[in-house]
């Protein structure tokens, strides 16, 4: 089941090879007695050789690094589901992902979004639904007590308008329950209203194949006994065909007059009825459209958009294109989500998508930070393997964005149209950290991001350069390396930065996509219809700006710092977008702050930093739960995990609070939790995927999180005995 991609990898290396902290006959001699309060140097660098070496022993043939990428069980009914559309529900495959649903079974009945969530009704419609296929009698215990808590949580009529489309794929419910999602969406061109391209990058992979399951509207009839009826509380029948909205979720964030809600529900019955009197005069055309654009999708990407979503729709409207079931292009995207799964004993579970981009990238920014050479071979076999994913040709990002050479990266393996900010900056500090021929922590002032590339002169030796025949090949060939890196980082860089909107902030894949009353039409209760600029990504690009010396008084710099100004919560924290929660958008704008030149003594600062030493838990440690994303008032709350505690470590650490109680509790933590390997135990979903919707367990982040956080205080105390 699982991708012939992967592979653990062992690497041998001499310790004087290492640069950094953890070389030299320091490591020989016997550590001085800590003072009352303060962390054994030797136990800390203990237990950062131990992660370190963890990173190493896994590191991939290829080079890369992915951990495994958890979300909640809407992964495994879905599958489920397409199966059963497919006739395939009694498969082995089929069966094996059941079981994993039982397992993840609430004991009140139902399933939720993320450990020790409440039930989450779409997500435990689903998962009956797929027991009952798979032949899960509703007579047994699982069953009524889910069915229980489905109905006591307002039964079936909750679920969401993508689940709506798979309860109509299979018979339940007749497609105008679900919300319209026209085809003709996709000839809007992009420069008008409404076009495409103004949804969010992932809304767009998932509703341009739903578009043409709402042309062909596809149907299994099931048996009668196969059904759900007994999830309603009325009838299938009787579903209204509007979705009832919480209107908290991506709401408005400026006041309007108009009922926004209300009119798209009055367009979405026109248009219904419209499409019932078969008045569609560019159906046809739009079909096609909608077909090309995704077909072209599929190349270099691990499906459409890389992710499960519209890898499974896009299987549904392949085979309403006409494609068979073993035609290349069903077979390439099943194939996909086969690589996807993970088979543990008798239970198969699914991936969202893969992340070694950007497990590859923090493992190597990790591994620097902890001492490896930026010459070690594990570094560079990372930074090639990272090298070679670098986007050259125009996404769908090109449509909000001209005159930038195409550049960046994406999340996954292959994903070509879809490159990110988050991993763009992140893949570009890491190689800008990994930059050969430099012993200091970080690269500063050795990119001029605003002409040419420039390359360090000492890389280049004139010889070389030259070309003189004479020149040594094993020089020559490091300066050709050292000059594919620069240009990269470079490229990245300015890539990056030309996606900076209009607010000073970035969203993740296109700029400036904040057409807000996209998030009022009927089927955009996903919470993700935008992808807005967020204070997380503002705080990672403003510390990769810090980290290749861009100045401070770049128009781009002070921009970004007036964005975090305005978008800081009262407390003095941040709300984090792509992690959980306040913690995590804390600490990153925090570093990043610090690296754009703001002093640790600004008030506001300082502020942020108390807010993280507030919410410092009795163990020393920090953690906190997607349930923040529904009530604020809990920020910085829940179960202490690694990752929480590294980053809030980092955030305190960049506000000058490396030689304070906080952060010697929060080291302890960290040394007293660690276990024998170097890794750390976490159950706790930190990432986020879909504020209050779909949140992710990225199994690498008690990882080399928390092995940069303990690097970076272990340098500060060295550099404090050296002034001392």
């Amino acid at each position: 089941m699982n991708s012939g991609r992967l592979g653990p990898r062992r690497f041998r290396f001499d310790p004087a090879a290492i640069a950094g902290p953890l070389a030299g006959p320091h490591l020989l001699a016997p550590p001085p007695r800590p003072a009352a309060g303060e962390v054994s140097a030797d136990r800390l660098e203990n237990a950062i050789r131990r992660t370190r070496d963890y990173l190493l022993d896994h590191q991939h043939l290829d080079g890369y690094w992915v951990g495994e990428l958890e979300g909640d069980t809407i992964l495994e009914s879905e599958f489920i589901l397409l199966l059963a559309w497919m006739g395939r529900e009694r498969t082995e495959t089929a069966r094996l992902a059941a079981n994993y649903l039982l397992r993840q079974q609430l004991p009140e009945g139902g399933w939720s979004s993320y450990p020790g969530g409440p039930i989450e009704v779409s997500a435990s419609v689903k998962a009956y639904f797929a027991l009952k296929l798979t032949g899960h009698s509703p007579d047994a215990e699982p069953m009524r007590r889910a069915r229980a808590a489905i109905r006591a949580a307002g039964g079936a009529e909750k679920v969401n308008s993508f689940t709506r489309y798979f309860l109509a794929l299979l018979g339940v419910i007749s497609y105008d329950q679900c919300p319209a999602v026209p085809p003709e969406l996709v000839l809007i061109p992009p420069w008008m209203p409404f076009n495409i391209y103004e949804m969010s990058a992932w809304s767009r992979t998932i509703i341009v194949p739903l578009s043409l399951l709402w042309a062909f509207r596809p149907v299994r009839t099931l048996p009668e006994e196969s059904g759900i009826r007994e999830l309603f509380l009325r009838s299938p029948e009787e579903l209204p065909c509007r979705v009832d909205r919480d209107d908290t979720l991506d709401e408005l964030t400026r006041p309007t007059r108009i009922d926004w809600a209300r009119l798209f529900d009055g367009i979405d019955r026109c248009y219904k009825l419209l499409d019932r009197c078969r008045l569609r005069p560019l159906r046809r055309r739009a079909v096609r459209r909608a077909a090309e654009w995704m077909i072209a999708r599929f190349e270099d990407s691990d499906g459409l958009g890389a992710i499960f979503p519209p890898i499974i729709w896009s299987v549904v409207a392949l085979r309403c294109l006409g494609h068979a079931e073993d035609s290349p292009l069903v077979r390439a995207a099943l194939g996909e989500l086969d690589r996807l799964m993970i088979r543990a004993g008798d239970t198969i579970r699914l991936q969202p998508c893969k992340s070694p981009v950007w497990d590859t990238a923090i493992s190597l920014i990790a591994l620097r930070e902890a001492g490896v050479a930026a010459e070690d071979s594990a570094i560079r076999s990372g930074v090639q393997w990272l090298l070679e994913r670098e986007v050259r040709a125009p996404g769908d990002w090109a449509a909000s964005t001209s005159g930038v050479e195409p550049s960046g990266w994406y999340f996954e393996f292959a994903n070509k149209f879809y490159p990110d900010v988050d991993d763009t900056s992140m893949v570009v500090m890491a190689l800008a950290r990994a930059f050969p021929g430099r012993d200091e922590r970080g690269l500063r002032a050795e990119f001029a991001l605003d002409g040419p590339p420039a390359v360090p002169s000492a890389e280049f030796p004139a010889a070389v350069l030259s070309g003189r025949s004479d020149a040594d090949e094993e020089a020559a060939a490091r300066a050709v390396a050292a000059a594919e890196q620069a240009a990269a980082i470079v490229r990245g860089a300015r890539w990056a930065l030309a996606m900076q909107g209009r607010d000073g902030g970035w969203g993740a894949f296109d700029r400036d996509n904040a057409r807000e009353l996209f998030t009022r039409v009927p089927f955009a209760d996903h919470n993700a219809m935008i992808d807005p600029s967020t204070e997380d990504l503002a705080g990672r690009m403003l510390e990769m700006c810090g980290r290749l010396g861009l100045p401070h008084d770049h128009p781009a710099i002070r921009r970004a710092i007036d964005f975090l100004w305005k978008t800081q919560q009262p407390e003095g924290c941040w709300h984090g977008r792509w992690g959980v929660n306040y913690i995590y958008g804390t600490w990153q704008c925090l570093v990043g702050l610090s690296l754009a030149g703001v002093s640790a003594n600004d008030p506001r600062i300082r502020k942020a930093a108390d807010w993280l030493v507030s919410v410092q838990q009795h163990s020393g440690g920090w953690g906190e739960s997607p349930a923040t994303y529904d009530d604020p008032s809990l920020k910085g709350q829940g179960p202490a995990t690694a990752s929480q505690t590294a980053w809030a470590l980092m955030g305190l650490m960049a506000a000058g609070l490396g030689d304070s109680a906080a952060v010697r509790r929060g080291v302890r933590y960290l040394l007293n939790t660690q276990n024998a390997d170097g890794t750390w135990d976490e159950e706790a979903f930190t990432g986020t995927g879909f504020p209050r919707v779909f949140y992710l367990r990225y199994h690498m982040y008690c990882i080399y999180f928390p092995l940069i956080a303990l690097a970076r205080y272990a340098d500060l105390k060295r550099g404090a005995a050296a002034r001392s």
